[in-house]
């Protein structure tokens, strides 16, 4: 599925610099890491993926690096759109988040696939929780609530994966009601929770919190079936839409290509994401299937977030549609995670 979403994400991208609202140069960018990403999944299917990721040190380096990058990127990191999200590494920027969810879904599925039966037990709850905060802490503080929600979801949905009994559960939940009641107040900014509130009112603020939204359903109820054609796209070509390569690619797609070709892709996603759940049950070690499953999580939640700040159901907090949003962190990491899944089905 790969095969439709990689070009249309590129096809996107490109009919963007038609008016000049990107610069050419991003399409070539996201050209290379396509390129690029295409090479890992073909290295890593005649390379044992065993024989790198059972180390557990690598594991523990990665993680590592990745909570040095996000410190150095708190303290020296440029902003860019009002946050202090990446690195500068000559021509690129790169995200240490995207590092983060790798590490995390590695560290995770090798902490729990050791220990899926003694899971209930606080100490290693309490323990498997500090990994997962203190990257999140600092990705919070960046601010980046959306990237910080999805460390969240990859280590939860670990742990309910592992068989978190029901008590146990219920006890996690009310935490967390009262650590998201306390965060409300407390750690969320005016903007941010303008943000959340705007989905239950979305005729209210029309001009700030809500235009992009608003924009977006312009975009994709002006669209009709079959679209207004490449580079035709009235919201996107002229600077209605904003981030129409990254946050709103969803509402650029449909308003130039159609609710048919949108739901097309949304399809293809799915079907994506059922076949990495085959290869996860058809796998024989618990690593490998947390691996599969930590990345389907991943992918579930993006796409949920990114398609859900488009229609309404969910606040504008910057996260991509994997594989079809332009943003070279993101792919790579998304390449690199599949890039695995694809040498688990060929080796295990």
């Amino acid at each position: 599925m790969l095969s439709l979403l990689l070009p249309v994400g590129l096809l996107i991208t490109a009919s963007l610099t038609v008016l000049s609202s990107i610069s050419r140069h991003l399409f070539l960018l996201q050209l290379f890491w396509v390129v690029l990403g295409i090479i890992l999944i073909f290295i890593f299917s005649v390379v044992d993926w065993r024989s790198i990721l059972n180390n557990r040190w690598l594991i523990s380096f990665l993680y590592g690096l990745g909570i040095i990058f996000l410190v150095i990127v708190y303290f020296k990191g440029p902003v860019i759109r009002s946050t202090r999200s990446w690195l500068v590494l000559g021509p690129f920027n790169f995200q240490p988040v995207e590092l983060m969810k790798l590490s995390l879904i590695l560290l995770f599925g090798r902490y729990f696939s050791r220990r899926h039966l003694s899971v209930a037990h606080w100490k290693n709850i309490i323990t498997s929780f500090f990994y997962f905060l203190v990257p999140a802490v600092l990705i919070a503080l960046q601010p980046d609530m959306g990237s910080a929600s999805v460390l969240f979801v990859i280590w939860f949905g670990f742990l309910i994966a592992s068989g978190l009994p029901l008590k146990r559960l219920a006890v996690a939940v009310l935490i967390f009601i009262s650590l998201g009641f306390i965060g409300w107040h407390l750690v969320l900014k005016d903007y941010q929770r303008d943000r959340i509130v705007g989905i239950f009112y979305p005729q209210d603020n029309s001009l700030s919190v809500n235009y992009s939204l608003n924009q977006a359903k312009i975009a994709i109820g002006s669209a009709g079936l079959f679209g207004k054609g490449y580079g035709q796209g009235t919201q996107t070509q002229l600077g209605f839409l904003t981030e129409p390569s990254n946050d709103f690619i969803l509402a650029s797609l449909i308003e130039e290509w159609g609710l048919v070709f949108g739901i097309l892709v949304i399809a293809a996603f799915l079907f994506l994401l059922f076949k990495i759940l085959k290869i996860a049950s058809l796998s024989s070690g618990n690593f490998e299937k947390f691996i599969c499953l930590g990345t389907v999580m991943v992918f579930c939640w993006q796409f949920f977030l990114n398609v859900g700040s488009t229609i309404g159901l969910s606040p504008v907090i910057g996260v991509t549609f994997p594989f079809l949003s332009y943003g070279g962190s993101s792919l790579l990491i998304d390449f690199i995670l599949l890039a695995i899944i694809n040498s688990i089905a060929k080796h295990s």
